[in-house]
């Protein structure tokens, strides 16, 4: 259950530029899995047994 920090306090304009730049070219397709607010702690429990592919959402209507 460890996490890793990493700091992006050295990155230049150029950089985000370019990345973005690359990112646009590369067909990246995220997934997530939305919660409604009632079943945060159905997300909270996935996450904890690390049921996770992807990010979980709460969706707040």
């Amino acid at each position: 259950m460890e996490k890793e920090i990493k700091s992006v306090a050295n990155v230049e304009r150029r950089d985000v530029s370019e990345f973005l730049e690359l990112a646009g070219e590369i067909p990246i397709k995220p997934e997530i899995e939305e919660f409604a607010l009632e079943d945060a702690n159905r997300a909270l429990c996935e996450l904890k047994q690390r049921k996770i592919r992807g990010a979980k959402v709460l969706k707040i209507e």
